[in-house]
């Protein structure tokens, strides 16, 4: 059992962390549904995932090798659509 200071701690943090993680879930979601219709935004979804799951590994909030999982999958899945 956790004392009542870490207890507190691990509750803030969780609280900050939270939006970090939802919106990169988010980003990698609206990436992988763009590039799974053939949009035209596929580029710019993939971007934008990739700066998001970059940010919250920079803060902690995600670990580094996570973060590296998912933006090659992502880059996978774009090049397999551009015929690469």
């Amino acid at each position: 059992m956790p004392s009542e200071k870490s207890a507190r701690v691990a509750a803030k943090k969780a609280l900050r962390n939270r939006p970090i993680r939802t919106s990169a879930r988010t980003f990698v979601k609206r990436a992988q549904d763009s590039i799974a219709g053939g949009g035209e935004t596929a580029i710019a979804d993939t971007k934008a995932a990739i700066r998001v799951l970059d940010k919250a590994a920079q803060k902690g909030v995600i670990h580094k090798n996570n973060a590296a999982r998912r933006k090659s999958r992502l880059m996978a899945r774009l090049n397999k659509l551009q015929g690469g």
